[in-house]
């Protein structure tokens, strides 16, 4: 017993500060790519968000630490401490922590094969509980004279919509990732290489060119959620809006000649429609698989239960005899 008590705050710290550690490490890969929106310095895509969600999904609620303490380090790394940073502190903290609460409150599973869980992660994590450090973080700059007034609405729509698509991109990805277990046969190797052999050539060419060919990287995604279903669709998900920032924090492609507000809701639109597509064609052809095991193990028992009884007619149909040779009747 006292082994393991002892070994319970090893394994708290221990989590505590990997989550913080991952969470820090996808903040600074956020930062790579921004957007100066309203004077204020935005990332389109915040993976911290994502990886947040499901480090609570994963290891539960008490990973809040950690999550407390990768936000605090990136804004160390972006600014000296004070009310407003400790304000979005706060903030970044708590709205992982009550998209986590709405997703256990409707029994959410993490392994996404059912759209209703979907459609949770989406409208109960991504859109609502991000309007939290949104609405946090912007206010407090405001209120501290860091933001004027009057950038308040263009600021937050870009912040709050930074940190859905973490969640809408980052937590699929990782939640669809740890449940790849068995090595893929030969056949499907092949078809690995093909589509991202496809996809890095496709992808960076319709996100950089300046026709507004952006639809055509939809074919991939059908293509990764019917045959690799979560992971495969996720994966090409993040890669085509992860090209898609980088043109337009660079402002070329089909974003050469667009103001930053515009470049901000067509990049919004074009990575919410990818992570949509990806996460709920996925899920509804998990859903259908499943539907279709279930239909075929009802099948296989059905006719195990029908070759039982069939039997066992056979049997009580049989002539028997005694040990002096005489048959029975019926009632022995």
């Amino acid at each position: 017993m006292a082994s393991r008590d002892l070994r319970t705050p090893v394994v708290f710290v221990f989590e505590t500060l990997a989550v913080a550690a991952c969470y820090y490490a996808a903040g600074r890969l956020g930062l790579l790519r921004d957007l100066t929106v309203g004077g204020a310095v935005v990332s389109p895509i915040w993976p911290p968000t994502g990886v947040a969600v499901a480090c609570l999904l994963i290891f539960g609620l008490r990973c809040w630490a950690g999550i407390a303490l990768g936000a605090l380090a990136i804004l160390t790394h972006l600014t000296s401490p004070g009310a407003s940073a400790l304000g979005v502190l706060a903030g970044n903290t708590a709205a992982p922590v009550v998209g986590f609460l709405l997703l256990r409150k409707v029994g959410f599973r993490t392994d996404l094969t059912r759209l209703r869980d979907c459609l949770a992660l989406v409208f109960l994590c991504a859109i609502s509980a991000m309007l939290i450090s949104s609405s946090i973080g912007v206010g407090l700059l405001v209120a501290t004279g860091d933001l004027p007034g009057e950038d308040f609405w263009r600021v937050w729509l870009a912040w709050w919509a930074g940190d859905a698509m973490g969640v809408l991109l980052i937590t699929p990805l990782l939640l669809g990732l740890r449940q790849v277990r068995a090595p893929l046969r030969w056949s499907r190797w092949k078809e690995t290489v093909g589509l991202t052999a496809i996809a890095g050539c496709l992808v960076p060419l319709v996100t950089h060119t300046p026709a507004s060919v952006l639809f055509s990287v939809f074919p991939l995604l059908i293509w990764a959620a019917l045959r690799f279903q979560l992971a495969g669709s996720m994966v090409c998900a993040l890669f085509a809006s992860v090209m898609a920032t980088v043109a337009a924090t660079d402002h070329a492609g089909p974003f050469v000649h667009l103001s930053d507000v515009q470049i901000i809701i067509n990049l919004q639109a074009f990575n919410g429609a990818v992570s949509l597509t990806a996460l709920l064609l996925s899920a509804v052809i998990a859903e259908q698989r499943n539907t279709r095991r279930s239909v075929e193990r009802a099948c296989q028992e059905l006719v195990e239960v029908l070759e039982h009884l069939t039997a066992g007619e056979s049997g009580a149909g049989r002539p028997q005899w005694d040990e002096d040779g005489h048959r029975r009747n019926a009632d022995g």
